[in-house]
């Protein structure tokens, strides 16, 4: 029952960092944009890859081993994927202590990237603001807006999971941000960033313009 949460929660976490290696490319392609091909090199675009795939898989192996040894109840979990609370809930072992290590790692995975991106930010933002013209100014924000967009979204709801709710409520509307986040925010993501590519928008455009056309027929 553990193993197939495994891969969705390294996945996730490793997803948190790749934003925050994302709005630091953002802070060097803006501030540093004459050093931006020497600094943002392939070797070390591989290398912040794999380091956020081995941070992932760090901060989620100490509750991973634990939880190989629990002991489970013969029952169906009412739940769209292999949450890993309602797993630890299923179980006939004790397991405050595996919530607990669960919770500090979240937390400290949310807080790490987050800072990460904040920081990016900050002196992204005073450098644009900086900018002589208005038009800089644009334009630079809106290399970071799908960005932003997309941080927000997995932030946000990461935080609404950890709010404490009432158990009376917390499966129905953990369940609706299960489904946010396997699939509405999956779909959000790519619309998000490959509708500010000019290509894209104009096969877009060209679509809504042929569909327009034969709704009119």
């Amino acid at each position: 029952m553990i193993q197939p949460n495994f891969f969705i929660v390294l996945f996730g976490a490793t997803e948190f960092f790749l934003l925050a290696i994302m709005s630091y490319d953002h802070y060097v392609a803006i501030c540093k944009p004459l050093y931006y091909v020497t600094i943002m090199n392939s070797r070390v675009c591989r290398v912040l890859i794999l380091c956020c795939l081995v941070s992932g898989l760090l901060i989620i192996l100490p509750p991973f081993g634990l939880s190989l040894r629990l002991e489970f109840w013969d029952s169906v979990i009412d739940y769209f994927v292999c949450d890993a609370s309602l797993i630890l809930k299923n179980s006939c072992s004790a397991i405050w202590f595996i919530e607990q290590l669960v919770m500090v790692c979240a937390v400290l995975t949310l807080i790490m990237a987050l800072v990460c991106v904040v920081l990016s930010y900050i002196y992204t933002s005073k450098t644009i603001l900086n900018l002589p013209s208005a038009q800089q100014r644009k334009k630079a924000f809106s290399t970071c807006s799908s960005h932003i967009i997309v941080v927000s979204i997995t932030f946000g709801r990461c935080i609404f999971v950890y709010i404490k709710l009432s158990s009376k409520d917390e499966v129905y509307i953990n369940k609706a941000v299960s489904l946010l986040t396997t699939s509405v925010a999956a779909l959000l993501n790519s619309f998000i960033y490959t509708l500010r590519n000019k290509q894209v928008k104009q096969s877009f455009n060209d679509t809504c313009k042929r569909f327009m056309i034969l709704l009119k027929k």
